[in-house]
């Protein structure tokens, strides 16, 4: 009987420090680390000027919640998105905080992180749907 054996492989994890470290804003820092975030404000040029209460980093966030939770809010968004950081004693923004930040970025790094992380999620072999349905037709002229 082959039985397999269970390897610990460590690795190194770089992380933002201070109270918007990746786990602070919620489950996206996970899925769009903040290394990505902070290129993508680079190649923009989109990244603050002076030090803010509310970094360029935390706006992309930030827009990318209000995707996930329309129609709420910026407050309510912002509250879903720092829960994690209710120990912490951290003054919330105001909702013309919110706005004029998400108004400092503008539209140009959140499409270029789309741009950095959109792939086709089917591989090259799935088949071409088939006729009817929602698909376009094909024409066989």
């Amino acid at each position: 009987m082959n039985q397999s054996a269970m390897v610990t492989v460590p690795s190194a994890v770089t992380v933002a420090a201070g109270a918007f470290a990746p786990g602070h804003l919620g489950e996206l820092t996970r899925f769009l680390p903040f290394e990505l975030v902070d290129d993508v404000l680079e190649c923009t040029r989109t990244v603050q000027r002076r030090m803010r209460a509310l970094p360029s980093r935390v706006g992309i966030y930030f827009v990318l919640a209000m995707a996930m939770f329309p129609g709420i809010g910026y407050l309510r968004v912002w509250g879903k998105m720092t829960a994690a950081l209710e120990d912490l004693g951290l003054p919330g923004p105001s909702e013309k905080a919110l706005r004029e930040l998400r108004r400092r970025l503008g539209p140009a790094p959140v499409k270029a992180l789309f741009e950095a992380v959109a792939v086709p999620l089917a591989c090259p072999r799935v088949p071409a749907w088939p006729t009817g349905g929602c698909a376009p037709s094909r024409s066989t002229a």
